[in-house]
């Protein structure tokens, strides 16, 4: 390969002064302060997925997937290579880079693709990777008959399957089969005078997505993933299925696309547990689809029973693996994911890559939040004392208890009266992860509490009053994490959470980032201690003895939160009455601070 060293044994050459360290471990790190480090961030997360972000060095890493998304967006491995000479400090070891060249080129070796006389066919460039695949036990009953050299048949129906597998053996297919058109239904943005006018990277989101035929668009929380799917629509102009986490975000997809296109409100269904309305638009939960009665899912016919033109997906790192199963038949359909963050918990990116399609477009958040579209946020954490009692509970519980006597420590309680006190007449959350604690808080506050229990109108009303300015402090559990729309909040503490989870923070992070005419996010606090987790293992982490922690997460501005001078909460402050009360700069996530979003 050109951009790499002729000889084997020398590292590749590098800048110096460059604000990365490229590693064999395919690890990257990059320098914050550095002059070049925005240059270098932008160019790297094309192919390089950010896994921490503290506040001095970003740790990225370059994985197979990351690259294969990558050369499915064009970009090949000359360019990865160049971009990695150019930025790093130190030679960049040269093994890494014939392996970032190789894994790039198994991405479409394997070509799916639509012959005139025998249907789907898997057309090879490179023919022994087809007598590898065909060999291998797990395409078996997949692929039909040989027609020559290089192709082979494939039933219509292992489309999905095949590519699951595909990937699964390490040769991702390029899916060039093409689409059923649908049944169309004609959908257009309002263009009335004084509306609403695309964000410049909502349409280039829109195109990289039309373009590349099905796939995900990755864009941070508040950057209006909605107007994307909605613009979606209208480019393909046919009878569509929305899938969401909730009936509320149902009525919310429904309420965007009456303001923002010219649908009617009878022309949009609602398909959830109260509901069973399919329409030319059907908006329908992943809850009701997965419904088990039986041993059958009977309500999952509705993917495939009507001749939809374009399958929505919103929150597709969410997406039950009943869905997945679904979605393997649904290969002739246009397939669109929309996400804050790829990274899902159990780990199956690669199936919303196979099944879903590639990343077909990423806006970074800092960039997004650099050019005012969304607002920025910085990261800090509070940790307090647990009293005696609290601290002979914590050392005599069971390991799996421990994290949860931490993180609903009643001594937090006067601590989110301070900040509430200080941001009084501001919209605030308290948002939490275990509903005994929330309703204790909620009691405490005298705010209203919605949990998964909530009936669906009582959560629309508290929301609706919280977005109008009738009631500024709520209370909620981990059902707000996601598609919810509430861009009045400027404050949002968090109690509690999940063991760490990087797209659960995303998530909640996302409630407050959005602009709010001008007046910035306040502060964003983390009710969880600092992770101590043991390299491969997963679940709680373990707990610091006798501490509890609260981390905060507050906007670039100086004022009565700020910590002062040497990292200490002043002397007086309810952050400080425990006698360890510290107010310092998380190594949790977050644009600034912490791990970032996706």
């Amino acid at each position: 390969m050109s951009a790499t060293p002729s000889d084997p044994a020398s590292p590749a050459s590098s800048a110096p002064d460059g604000p990365l360290i490229v590693q064999s471990d395919k690890s990257v790190l990059l320098e914050v302060a550095h002059p070049r480090a925005g240059e270098a961030r932008r160019s790297i997360a094309a192919f390089a997925e950010l896994e921490r972000a503290p506040e001095h060095i970003h740790t990225y890493r370059i994985t197979p997937l990351a690259l294969w998304n990558a050369r499915a967006a064009g970009l090949d491995a000359e360019t990865v290579v160049h971009t990695l000479i150019t930025h790093s400090r130190f030679p960049v070891p040269h093994a890494l880079l014939t392996e970032i060249a190789e894994t790039m080129s198994r991405y479409g070796r394997l070509q799916l693709l639509t012959d005139p006389a025998h249907g789907l066919v898997l057309h090879a460039t490179d023919v022994p990777v087809l007598e590898e695949v065909m060999r291998s036990k797990r395409t078996k009953g997949l692929l039909g008959t040989r027609l020559g050299e290089a192709d082979v048949v494939v039933h219509p129906s292992e489309r999905g399957h095949l590519k699951q597998v595909l990937i699964k053996l390490g040769w991702p297919a390029e899916d060039l089969a093409g689409y059923v058109d649908g049944e169309a239904h004609p959908i257009t943005l309002t263009d009335s005078p004084g509306t609403f006018q695309l964000r410049p990277y909502q349409s280039e989101a829109v195109e990289s997505f039309w373009a590349g035929g099905s796939g995900v668009v990755v864009l941070p929380c508040g950057a209006g993933k909605t107007l994307v799917g909605a613009a979606s629509m209208a480019k393909s102009s046919t009878t569509t299925l929305i899938l969401v986490t909730n009936a509320v975000s149902a009525r919310q997809w429904k309420e965007e696309l009456m303001r923002f296109t010219t649908l009617t409100e009878d022309e949009i269904g609602e398909y959830s547990g109260s509901r069973k309305e399919v329409r030319p638009v059907t908006i329908a939960t992943y809850q009701v689809l997965t419904t088990r009665r039986k041993g059958v899912y009977p309500h999952l016919d509705l993917l495939d029973s009507h001749d939809w033109g374009l399958i929505v997906y919103d929150e597709v790192h969410l997406l039950p693996a009943p869905i997945f199963r679904m979605t393997a038949d649904l290969q002739a359909r246009r397939r669109l994911g929309l996400t804050a963050t790829l990274v899902r918990e159990d780990g199956r990116e690669d199936e919303v890559f196979s099944l879903i399609g590639p990343k077909r477009y990423d806006a970074p958040w800092k960039d997004l939040e650099n050019q005012g579209w969304i607002a920025p946020a910085i990261c800090t954490e509070v940790r307090l004392t647990l009293d005696a009692g609290e601290r002979m509970a914590y050392a005599t519980a069971e390991p799996e208890e421990r994290y949860r006597l931490a993180a609903c420590s009643p001594r937090k309680l006067p601590i989110i009266d301070a900040l509430l006190a200080r941001h009084e007449g501001e919209s605030a959350l308290v948002i939490g992860q275990y509903v005994d604690q929330l309703i204790e808080i909620a009691e405490h506050l005298g705010a209203p509490v919605i949990t998964g229990s909530t009936t669906v109108r009582e959560r629309q009303r508290l929301y609706d009053a919280f977005r109008c300015g009738e009631i500024r402090t709520l209370v909620v559990s981990k059902v707000a994490n996601f598609s919810i729309d509430l861009p009045g909040a400027s404050v949002a503490v968090q109690v509690s959470g999940s063991f760490g989870s990087r797209q659960e923070e995303a998530q909640r992070l996302g409630r407050i980032v959005r602009p709010k005419g001008g007046r910035p996010p306040g502060p964003l606090l983390h009710g969880r201690r600092p992770r101590h987790r043991r390299p491969g293992v997963r679940g709680p982490p373990p707990a610091l003895p006798g501490r509890a922690g609260l981390r905060l997460h507050h906007h670039r501005r100086r004022g009565p939160l700020s910590p002062t001078a040497n990292g200490a909460a002043g002397a007086g402050d309810p952050l400080s009455a425990t006698g360890d009360g510290r107010a310092r700069c998380a190594r949790g996530r977050g644009p600034g601070c912490g791990r970032r979003p996706g």
